[in-house]
């Protein structure tokens, strides 16, 4: 086991992991480096503030194995540090009876994963839940729930500071050089040394890679997601969490709505790709995160496999009332008039060579090193679970 792990990436992944190393009892020291002058900057508070149980994932894949135990010790965890959070349960709407096969395969898949009180509904049961939602059949998933996850990632900021762990912010890697004993990082705030290298460094993470001398078959292509809020007066229209059945031809999960646990309600996100891998806005865009997109043939592949996908999702960024309309067609009551712009954030999703997304969380070892290079939705609720299952990876 390292007894001095250097973690490069300060978001909830990489601050689960030096938590859960610091709990081990058997790291002395360690230090997380940060890029932004904040931790948690960019996937672990740009998103919707979920928790999430597990629904979706192929049973005994490390998301399935992940999520459910993650999402245990993240409420555990805001109940210790009185973090708002909340188990409101969600409701995901077969809003036609083609989606009522896909909606049983997702209960089959949640009762293998382990979820509990799943429970069935028919179209009364439905409005009794959520009033407004419109479908021929549901599912309630009555584990899920929402987070304030910015504030999960300044409480395991100070526990790790707490127990003995060295954070540093402002302070991107520039330079790894591996040693006879370990690895040196250059950065912006100087030079830091450890004897592992722990890669959670999210929509980075295949530069920090390659940087460490590994040549992934995978590249991260950037997708964001854009987010529209209910105006104050129409925020009645949804209780809680109401999802659409996901449409397997489509690799996201579609636009939902999401009450947030500060107050609101936000529906989206969409599925864009962006042309800079930190890019909230629709007008920014970086040459270097677009030549390495548009250079690698996976991103070429994935295209042609799901044009009409890409195109629609550009469209919907484009328009409110295309965007509106999605989302109509869970709450028909819904208005344009009823949404104002909201957020956006990035996902870092991880596509192969061959055109495909990475389903699973991705965890790649190399020499005194361990690379996390697929970490998206559920990374956030998984967090500590990930880092547990990093620290019982280097350990053995």
């Amino acid at each position: 086991m390292p007894l001095n792990p250097l973690i490069i990436g300060g978001g909830l992944v990489g601050l689960g992991t030096a938590l859960q190393l610091l709990r081990s009892g058997r790291v002395t020291s360690l230090t997380l480096l940060e890029k932004e002058d904040r931790l948690g900057a960019h996937q672990s508070t740009h998103n919707s503030g979920v928790l999430h149980a597990g629904l979706y994932y192929r049973p005994g894949s490390l998301k399935a194995r992940l999520a459910v135990r993650g999402i245990r010790e993240m409420t555990a965890y805001c109940r210790e540090k009185g973090i708002a959070h909340e188990i409101c349960g969600k409701v995901v709407v077969a809003v036609d009876d083609s989606e009522v096969p896909r909606l049983l395969e997702l209960e089959s898949r949640g009762v293998a994963n382990g979820l509990e009180g799943l429970h069935r509904l028919d179209r009364e049961g439905l409005r009794a839940i959520e009033p407004h939602a419109a479908g021929v059949a549901a599912l309630h998933v009555p584990q899920e729930g929402i987070v304030d996850y910015a504030a999960v990632c300044c409480a395991l900021g100070a526990d790790i500071a707490q127990m003995g762990g060295r954070v540093v912010t402002r302070a991107e890697v520039r330079r790894l050089t591996p040693t006879p004993h370990g690895w040196v990082a250059e950065t912006d705030a100087g030079e830091f040394s450890g004897d592992f290298l722990v890669n959670c460094a999210g929509l980075q993470c295949d530069r920090v890679c390659r940087m460490a001398g590994e040549n992934p078959d995978d590249r991260i292509v950037p997708f964001r997601g854009e987010y529209y809020k209910l105006r104050p007066e129409s925020a009645h229209l949804v209780r809680n969490l109401i999802y659409p059945v996901p449409d397997p031809k489509f690799p996201f999960l579609g636009v939902h709505f999401t009450r947030l646990v500060g107050g609101g309600v936000e529906a989206g996100p969409n599925a864009v790709l962006a042309l800079a891998r930190e890019a909230y806005r629709k007008t920014q865009w970086n040459a270097r995160d677009m030549a390495d997109a548009l250079s690698f043939p996976g991103l070429w592949k994935f295209l042609a496999r799901h044009p009409r996908m890409a195109w629609d999702e550009g469209l919907r960024s484009l328009s409110r009332g295309l965007f509106c309309r999605s989302l109509q067609r869970l709450v028909p009551d819904l208005r344009e008039q009823d949404l104002a712009p909201g957020g956006a954030g990035v996902r870092a999703q991880a596509i192969s060579r061959d055109g495909d997304l990475v389903q699973d969380f991705r965890l790649v070892p190399g020499p005194r090193a361990l690379h996390v290079l697929n970490a998206p939705s559920p990374a956030a609720t998984a967090s500590l679970a990930i880092g547990r299952h990093i620290a019982e990876q280097l350990e053995s």
